[in-house]
């Protein structure tokens, strides 16, 4: 930052023109070759207002969406300013409890950048922080019962109800809707199963019967480690004594009725 060393100013004047430092915002610049990397913007926003908070995508990347794409970095500000390019400042009061450090940074708590994030992302931001471990259910309604009469509250309600029984991706959503209209009860979302060491999540599991319903989508099952861990599980849930019924993504919107079937199938 400029301010800080205002001896360098010719130095760092000249090293812009050069293209090896880059101008981030007013007064502070980054090596050229990191100045698009996202941690670098959201430390040069914070460096520029020390009592910014980091919010939205930017949060969201910092704390438990790391594959999350940041475009422009969103922050609460005390006082307003000026728009800058690649940068978004609100004027916001964020109760204190919900603003955490993460790499030295002021950002909001998964559980509020959900909610945030609700606006442009809808149910997959309250999907994606449960799914990571860094925020509960609960933690979530905290959030929404401390920053009342926000624009946009009751779509953040719907979409808290649509979550009461924890899916951790739209697909998990929507067989959970499936299940409901069907009448299909003494089922657990996300069912935390302690197994040879191992605490395994079951999609939907009924604990009673020791069925599990596993949702298998794309985005979550690609990769060959995923497909060998996952394998792994099913092999050890079948020697536990559990029958395992897999379903898509497309299972589920393509022939929602047989997906019900099926499930019921089993439990009779």
């Amino acid at each position: 930052m400029r301010r800080q060393h205002p001896e360098l100013a010719d130095s760092l004047a000249y090293l812009v023109r050069r293209g090896r430092l880059r101008t981030l915002l007013p007064g502070v610049y980054a090596e050229a070759a990191l100045a698009e990397v996202p941690l670098t913007r959201m430390r040069a926003a914070v460096a520029w207002d020390a009592n910014a908070v980091l919010t939205g995508t930017a949060a969201a990347h910092l704390t438990f969406w790391g594959d999350l794409q940041v475009g422009t970095v969103s922050l609460a500000v005390r006082a307003r300013r000026n728009p800058q390019p690649g940068f978004a400042f609100g004027k916001r009061n964020i109760p204190p409890e919900l603003i955490p450090r993460q790499h030295g940074l002021r950002c909001t708590v998964p559980a509020l950048t959900a909610m945030d994030l609700c606006t442009t992302h809808g149910g997959n931001a309250i999907d994606a922080a449960p799914r990571s471990r860094s925020t509960t259910l609960s933690e979530l309604h905290e959030a929404l019962r401390l920053t009342p009469e926000r624009r946009g509250n009751d779509e953040r309600r719907r979409l808290l109800l649509d979550s009461r029984d924890d899916p951790w991706s739209p697909a998990e959503r929507e067989a959970h809707r499936l299940f409901r209209a069907a009448g299909i009860s003494g089922w657990v979302g996300n069912y935390p199963l302690p197994l040879l060491g191992v605490v395994y999540y079951l999609d939907i599991a009924f604990p009673a019967v020791q069925l599990a319903v596993e949702i298998d989508g794309r985005a979550y099952h690609s990769d060959a480690a995923a497909f060998e861990r996952d394998r792994w599980r099913q092999n050890d849930l079948v020697l536990a004594g559990w029958r395992v019924l897999r379903f898509t993504a497309s299972m589920l919107e393509l022939q929602p009725r047989v997906v019900v079937a099926t499930v019921q199938r089993a439990l009779n």
